[in-house]
């Protein structure tokens, strides 16, 4: 749910125009991934976090994310944009249940939600994914970053991260038992 605009090689079901006419109607859903390496006992020993380049080109750090199309599942959704975004390598090994560490509803009004977008309303379902390939980052992403989750948890960055974003990591990493 970048709010960089990525130009998308097959936009699916709507068109820009008409995304743009539905973003002012009805919420949209999306997915977003925490891609996060693990020890041998399932413990989290790194987090993956994208770089990315506004239009305006300024930079700021992001999660896999995406919109989940029409007659889409959710793990088809959750893999297409690990692989859109992290490369055909990555390897993801997706959860047998796509049931989220959280459901976080973006506004595009600050102050309504610690999570904000300003193009539009939507609800994202939020996946810690463990990744056990080489990551070959794509799309707008230029360059995937590899942290402990300490320094994913900073506030450094946290503050690189738009919309809500590091809070979202957070709650991500705790709920995996990566904070202590």
């Amino acid at each position: 749910m970048s709010s960089v605009q990525t130009p998308d090689p097959n936009p699916g079901w709507l068109s820009e125009e008409e995304l743009f006419q539905i973003r002012q109607r009805l919420p949209i859903l999306y997915v977003e991934a925490v891609p996060v390496r693990v020890d041998g006992m399932g413990v989290v020993t790194e987090v993956g976090v994208l770089l990315r380049a506004s239009s305006e080109g300024s930079m700021s750090r992001m999660l896999v994310s995406g919109r989940v199309m029409y007659g889409e599942s959710l793990r088809t959704a959750l893999f297409r944009h690990l692989e859109k975004d992290l490369g055909p390598m990555a390897f993801p090994q997706l959860p047998l249940s796509p049931v989220p560490f959280q459901v976080a509803e973006y506004f595009p009004l600050p102050g309504t939600s610690v999570y904000t977008d300003a193009r539009q309303h939507a609800v994202s379902l939020a996946y810690v994914v463990p990744v056990t390939g080489t990551c070959d980052p794509r799309q707008d992403a230029l360059e995937l970053t590899w942290l402990t989750p300490h320094q994913a948890a900073s506030d450094d960055v946290a503050a690189e991260m738009e919309g809500g974003r590091g809070a979202l990591l957070r709650s991500a990493l705790a709920s995996v038992g990566a904070l202590q």
